[in-house]
C-alpha cells in the first residue's frame, strides 16, 4: 500500500473509531438517563438516546463495510517466502 492509501486508510479508521465511541457513549448515556434523569423525561430521554445510537450504528455498519471493501481492494498481497 502506498503512502497516499495509508493516509486515506488512517483517516477512515479514525473516523470509524470516533463514530464507534460515540455509539458506546450514547448507549451509556441512555442507561444513565433512564435511572438518574429528570423524573418526567426519563423514559423519553432514554428512548431518544437509544434511537440516536441505533441510527448511528446503522451508519457505522455501512461505512465499516465500505472501508473493509476499500482495504481489501488496496491492500498488498503478502508474498510467501
Amino acid at each position: 500500500m502506498d503512502k497516499e492509501n495509508k493516509k486515506e486508510f488512517k483517516l477512515k479508521f479514525y473516523y470509524l473509531a470516533v463514530e464507534l465511541n460515540v455509539i458506546i457513549l450514547l448507549g451509556a448515556l441512555s442507561i444513565m438517563a433512564f435511572f438518574i434523569g429528570p423524573g418526567q423525561y426519563r423514559v423519553l430521554l432514554a428512548l431518544i438516546l437509544i434511537i440516536m445510537g441505533s441510527l448511528l450504528s446503522l451508519h457505522f455498519r455501512k461505512k465499516y463495510k465500505e472501508t473493509k471493501a476499500w482495504l481489501d481492494e488496496h491492500s498488498e498481497k503478502v508474498k510467501e517466502t
